[in-house]
């Protein structure tokens, strides 16, 4: 998710959390979804799992077990979380991984950083616990816009790419083929692995996940480095090329990332490339 949405987010929403806080909320008794419009809903945690050395799964309970959670495709939550002896809300984003049609749940994916106030937060949260969450709509998605989008993450921001790449792929209307390149520090780091697999392996010909590690373990399947323009052009994303001429590029990672790849207007791996700014866009 980017830091603009998140700000722009987080002063829309601070004033309607306090109003929220004060009244007597009465969305959950309405009959629809619990997100399907704006507003601040608690969900109590109902269950953890360490999926790797720093990642967590969170399942959250919807209101209604046997209703989904109204989002969609893409959506994200901002978390309003008071960590210990803090005073003001920490607010940050984070995107849903289970299947938004899912009744019931909502499940997500958790990197805990260093210091870091919101994943601290979230980790240290036990089943029976509740957190706060408002939906963020982010890029509205139409089944068959473009021939093929490519997914760029880096890290944890993998999140909204599994979402979007997954709801293309579960529906039979849309033809969308889907190239994955996902940069991580390490093998371990890639924690959708199994996913991914069971995708490419449902969808052969429509869905391709490329892996780069910084640190691969030794015998490692993956290539070594980051995500350069090496690393795209050779996972056939080449901006014209072949089946490319109507290709839209989403990117989400570490800022240092996304700078490389976008850079300024014109510049940067992905102009490098030969894509124009309309064709790209960022979380």
């Amino acid at each position: 998710m980017g830091t603009q949405v998140a700000v722009v987010a987080a002063v829309a929403g601070i004033g309607a959390y306090a109003w929220y806080m004060r009244s007597s909320s009465k969305a959950s008794a309405l009959d629809k979804p619990v997100f399907s419009s704006f507003g601040f809903h608690s969900l109590r945690l109902e269950s953890t799992e360490l999926i790797n050395h720093n990642t967590k799964k969170l399942r959250f309970a919807l209101p209604d077990a046997d209703k989904p959670s109204g989002l969609s495709l893409t959506s994200a939550l901002l978390t309003v979380s008071f960590p210990k002896g803090r005073w003001l809300p920490v607010l940050r984003p984070y995107t849903p991984v289970n299947d938004l049609n899912d009744p019931g749940h909502i499940d997500l994916m958790v990197k805990l950083y260093p210091n870091g106030k919101a994943s601290t937060h979230l980790h240290s949260l036990k089943p029976g616990d509740t957190l706060t969450f408002a939906p963020i709509k982010e890029l509205a998605w139409s089944p068959n816009k473009h021939d093929h989008v490519a997914l760029i993450a880096g890290g944890a921001g993998i999140t909204p790419m599994y979402q979007l790449a997954r709801g293309i792929l579960h529906n039979p209307d849309d033809r969308t083929r889907v190239t994955l390149v996902w940069g991580v520090n390490t093998d371990e780091d890639i924690f959708l692995k199994d996913e991914f697999a069971a995708l490419e392996a449902k969808h052969p010909g429509q869905f391709r996940a490329v892996y780069v590690v910084a640190t691969p373990d030794a015998g490692s399947p993956h290539q070594k480095g980051f995500v350069t323009a090496q690393v795209l052009e050779k996972a056939g994303l080449k901006a014209g090329e072949g089946k490319n001429q109507d290709i839209k590029v989403l990117v989400c990672g570490p800022p240092a990332m996304e700078k490389a790849l976008g850079g300024k207007k014109g510049t940067g791996v992905l102009a490098e490339l030969g894509y124009r700014p309309d064709q790209i866009y960022s979380f």
